[in-house]
């Protein structure tokens, strides 16, 4: 991290695209908790086990916390991906050109912090939807579907990242 140069990258098409959609899903996520909240019962579910069947109950206000957790997130990443100087990199910065493995890192924090308010925003509306008898939990599909849109595309930066070294 030493001596990495600070770099002021210009976001193209795809990043202000990102960057758009996750605003638009994190004020999703809270209008659809603050309009559905009067509506919820008492107790709703808070917790689901790995085959995404409610397993913990909890009073209504518990809602709250996914809105909550997701801005601090979205904005806790949003702030980090303005320092692509100090993270982690699989390789090490070529001194000469370091905007390549910047760019890729940024972008791949936009996309995850995309990826994770949507996460939220499916567990607040099946929370939602179970409370009002709609749904009967998030669903097996929810676990691997998850798993596989944060890993998949850091498997996929991280090899870009390594390939963009040589």
């Amino acid at each position: 991290m030493t001596g990495r140069p600070k770099i002021k990258l210009e976001l193209d098409k795809a990043d202000k695209i990102l960057e758009l959609l996750g605003w638009v899903s994190l004020i999703t996520i809270w209008i659809l908790t603050l309009m559905n909240y009067s509506n919820l019962p008492e107790t709703i579910p808070t917790h689901y086990n790995g085959a995404g069947e409610v397993d913990g109950f909890g009073a209504k206000s518990n809602i709250l916390a996914l809105p909550i957790v997701a801005s601090i997130i979205f904005l806790g990443l949003k702030i980090i991906s303005k320092y692509p100087h100090i993270y982690n990199y699989p390789t090490t910065i070529r001194t000469k050109k370091p905007s390549e493995q910047y760019t890729n890192a940024t972008k791949l924090l936009r996309y995850l912090n995309f990826i994770i308010v949507l996460i939220f925003g499916l567990i607040v509306l099946r929370t939602i939807q179970y409370s009002n008898g709609n749904a009967d939990g998030l669903g097996v599909w929810f676990l691997p579907l998850t798993m596989g849109l944060i890993f998949v595309p850091v498997i996929y930066f991280v090899k870009k990242s390594i390939k963009t070294a040589k």
